[in-house]
């Protein structure tokens, strides 16, 4: 013989009502699995220092042009506002 459904009665006031949980991930959890994730450390290369310095030198040949500008830029600028509060 089948069973009979039973029907659900709605919560009453005052009973607390069931949490929902939030799915965020398609597999049904709701935390994050971050076990997995971790990368083999790769051992350092050594870098000899004539290369560090050849790569030092390099990078600062490119950046003394715009820093003589910004310096030239910021002297002017001091130089207009000396003017202008009359100390000049």
């Amino acid at each position: 013989m089948p069973r009979k459904k039973q029907r659900q009665e709605p919560p009453q006031e005052g009973t607390a009502q069931k949490k929902v949980k939030v799915i965020y991930y398609d597999d049904g959890s709701t935390v994050a699995d971050m076990s997995g994730t971790r990368r083999e450390k790769t051992p350092r290369q050594k870098v000899p220092f004539k290369e560090r310095a050849r790569t030092f030198f390099t990078v600062m040949r490119k950046m003394v042009i715009p820093m003589l500008a910004t310096l030239a830029a910021l002297t002017i600028i001091y130089i207009i506002i000396l003017a202008a509060a009359g100390r000049l």
